[in-house]
């Protein structure tokens, strides 16, 4: 195929679109394009398309950033879950994914939603970095939380206590089911970026959640005061697991 004109560009680029109610990335866009005409420059796709929906707004929304949408559609249903697998069968291999394949913590355990039955609520994984004997300078040690939803409607839920699990946690991490539709990834990203929280998408497969990364999560400082809070907690009502992390 020869080289697209602009025209050209939009209207395939409006087919495109059409076909993905859900909405599709602007980057899967110029993607799809260039398969159709691989002569076109990459740079003249993307100066085509990227406001397409002020040049459409009679066929084109933009939702979220980055995100093109049929107008019209309105918002996509919410996904449906694709598997009957409950939370708690990714908390172990969340904490493993924490600890081997981003080296965010040193120990690492699963608690659940209600071990404390505190209505701040507590991180289904639980962490600590600390320093190790090999270690030559010393440090403080470091809690790392993290919240886990295998129910994408319940973003927006993971996201608050991911933040408020920051009272006494450096880093705190959302881990969202990969069904998650695209408009509701977009504004969870953006809060995550927002406030430090990082963020992991996994498949519903318990046995291959195969997570990935999107965001790192930033380090901030803990209050001492639900630091302690914590600990006492833990060494009262699961004195296993405050051995394992704290000593």
């Amino acid at each position: 195929m020869a080289k697209l004109s602009v025209k050209d560009i939009q209207a395939e680029a409006l087919k495109i679109i059409q076909a993905h109610p859900g909405g599709i990335r602007y980057s899967d866009l110029i993607s799809k394009i260039l398969e159709l005409s691989p002569e076109t420059p990459r740079n003249t796709v993307g100066g085509s398309v990227w406001n397409l929906d002020a040049v459409r707004p009679d066929a084109v929304r933009k939702p979220s950033r980055g995100l093109f949408q049929p107008f019209g559609v309105g918002q996509p249903p919410e996904p449906k879950q694709v598997s009957k697998a409950k939370e708690e069968d990714f908390y172990e291999s969340f904490g493993g994914w924490l600890k081997n394949e981003l080296d965010e913590v040193t120990d690492v355990v699963a608690l659940g939603g209600a071990s404390f039955r505190t209505k701040w609520g507590t991180p289904d994984v639980l962490g600590v970095y600390k320093p190790l004997a090999s270690n030559l300078i010393k440090f403080q040690v470091e809690i790392v939380s993290a919240e886990v939803k295998t129910n994408p409607v319940e973003a927006i839920t993971a996201f608050g206590q991911a933040v408020a699990y920051r009272l006494f946690s450096a880093k705190t991490y959302v881990a969202m089911a990969a069904s998650i539709s695209e408009d509701d990834l977009s504004r969870l990203e953006s809060l995550c970026m927002l406030f430090g929280v990082g963020l992991a998408l996994f498949d519903l497969n318990p046995k291959v959640p195969n997570y990935r990364i999107r965001m790192r999560a930033q380090r901030f400082s803990a209050d001492m005061f639900y630091v302690n809070e914590l600990a006492d907690r833990l060494k009262t009502q699961e004195p296993e697991t405050f051995e394992k992390l704290f000593r």
